[in-house]
């Protein structure tokens, strides 16, 4: 089961099932869809996810997913697993628009590679972000990500792929940066 991580402000739980419908309502968000995987899914397609977060990811031992909370509240989602396209490990979060420019983006984006590189004991940690996406591609670069290449998507465009191969420093760890902080692909 996926270990509890915190942050001076967040704290990162498996989901309940008591969490749909705030987790459809950020999925279902435009604001925040739009960067995640395909983008926009159906409120069906949402609601599946959710459910395969039970029946696969958990129930198998698949990786790690959590709800991002901040003040008791759910802000986000944020997961760490093998991809395809980075050959690794691959961090992917999102958070609510009541969460953004507050500097919890970079908050995030630290426990996420903290965890791979320290718990999960990984050499480096990878992300893939829409190359329109200058917010999470700021937050990744404060924090030492490196850009290693570009994919170009069926559709045109072109998703960036970034590897952080070191542990943040104890200054990166104390910097809040601003942005919305959002890792592109879709949990599946």
């Amino acid at each position: 089961m996926n270990p509890l991580l915190r942050t001076d402000r967040l704290l990162l739980t498996p989901y309940t099932p008591a969490d749909e419908e705030e987790f459809v309502a950020l999925f279902q968000d435009v604001r925040v869809s739009r960067w995640m995987g395909d983008g926009p899914a159906t409120e069906a397609e949402d609601r599946a996810l959710f459910g395969r977060i039970f029946t696969k990811v958990y129930a198998e031992n698949r990786f790690e997913v959590w709800a991002v909370r901040a003040d008791g509240a759910l802000v986000g989602h944020a997961e760490i697993k093998p991809t395809e396209a980075s050959g690794g490990h691959e961090i992917i979060y999102a958070l609510a628009p009541s969460a953004w420019g507050r500097g919890l983006g970079t908050e995030l984006a630290l426990a996420l590679v903290g965890h791979g590189l320290t718990t999960l004991g990984l050499t480096e940690v990878h992300a893939t972000v829409a190359a329109e996406n200058a917010a999470s591609l700021a937050v990744l670069g404060r924090i030492g990500f490196d850009h290693v290449r570009d994919i170009q998507e069926d559709d045109g465009s072109t998703t960036r792929l970034l590897t952080c191969s070191r542990a943040p420093a104890p200054s990166e760890r104390a910097t809040q940066g601003q942005g919305q902080g959002q890792a592109q692909a879709r949990p599946r």
